[in-house]
């Protein structure tokens, strides 16, 4: 594994890879890696020649400064693991660069406020109207490491599904001005804890009872995917937000915790336009996308149907 904190070094050694024919795999990180990151790059690692990792906390994507403020930074402990990763990995890939920018060197000239995507529908539903410019900050951080690594395959996690349908439609946008292949779009699988969380670097900052109240998010979604079977969407979407809502724990200092839930919006699996029946999603399916507040820390997860 190389570290790489200069924009030009990173291009120099993609222009290198590529010249020799070399395919290029990209995981985007924000750091904080947890398993789940670590299966985007062990499959990127199996697909590839070269890997890029990037562990950059991207400021504009968050609509929130004490959530900024909050992310945890842990760049020598991610290190670390991707070592580890590589040490026991089945690996194709010969090279591993992680990249590790600060923000001046992805921003030279300054947070690009004047840049500014339209993805239409795709980001008007969910977590679009509810961090308004998260997804535009999404683009532009994703867009500048394209252009950088010029990867063959980019590996995105399924739990942000929404930002998954925000690419796709970047790349679509990309498409016509593009001078270098785009790449593939490789979604992969949840990774979750023993007890059905899903894994996130924001679980970091749940205290222990919320930790452990946490995995009903994921057992009632569970549940909402066997009810799919007989009940409607709107009866499924009222359970689903009844029962979080409902749902009361007591932390270690006596204090009630509760489950807020923001939204649970069953859309197409493709369009993420909601659906009011089961036969209006196409025959990629649907999926089922909530948010969920617990104890200070916003919670997200996914449930195909």
């Amino acid at each position: 594994m190389k570290q790489i904190q200069k924009a030009a070094e990173l291009q120099a050694a993609v222009s290198e890879a590529k010249a020799k024919g070399l395919q290029i795999g990209l995981v985007p990180t924000m750091g904080a890696l947890h398993e789940g990151h670590l299966s985007l790059i062990e499959r990127a690692l199996k697909e590839n020649d070269l890997v890029v990792v990037s562990l950059f906390v991207n400021p504009i994507q968050f609509n929130n400064r004490e959530d900024l403020e909050k992310y945890p930074r842990t760049i020598e402990a991610d290190l670390e693991l991707i070592e580890g990763l590589i040490a026991h990995a089945d690996c194709r890939a010969k090279e591993l660069l992680a990249f590790t920018p600060t923000v001046d060197e992805m921003y030279p000239d300054g947070e690009p406020t004047e840049i500014v995507y339209h993805f239409g529908p795709v980001e008007e539903v969910m977590e679009g109207p509810r961090r308004p410019g998260h997804f535009n900050g999404v683009a532009v951080v994703v867009r500048r490491l394209f252009d950088l690594s010029q990867p063959t395959r980019a590996y995105f996690g399924e739990k942000d599904y929404q930002q998954i349908a925000v690419i796709r439609a970047l790349l679509e946008q990309m498409l016509p001005t593009t001078h270098y292949p785009l790449p593939t779009l490789v979604p992969c699988p949840i990774v979750r804890a023993d007890d059905g969380l899903a894994l996130s670097s924001r679980n970091k900052r749940l205290t222990p009872a919320a930790r452990q109240m946490a995995p009903a998010i994921n057992a009632t979604l569970e549940q909402a995917a066997e009810m799919a079977e007989y009940e409607e969407v709107d009866d499924v979407k009222e359970w689903v937000l009844d029962t979080l809502a409902s749902w009361h724990e007591v932390n270690e200092c006596g204090e009630g915790l509760r489950f807020e839930p923001e939204y649970f919006e069953i859309v197409d699996a493709i369009t993420l336009q909601p659906i009011a029946d089961w036969t209006d999603a196409d025959e990629h399916g649907a999926v089922g996308c909530i948010a969920v507040w617990l104890d200070g820390v916003r919670l997200i997860d996914i449930v195909k149907f």
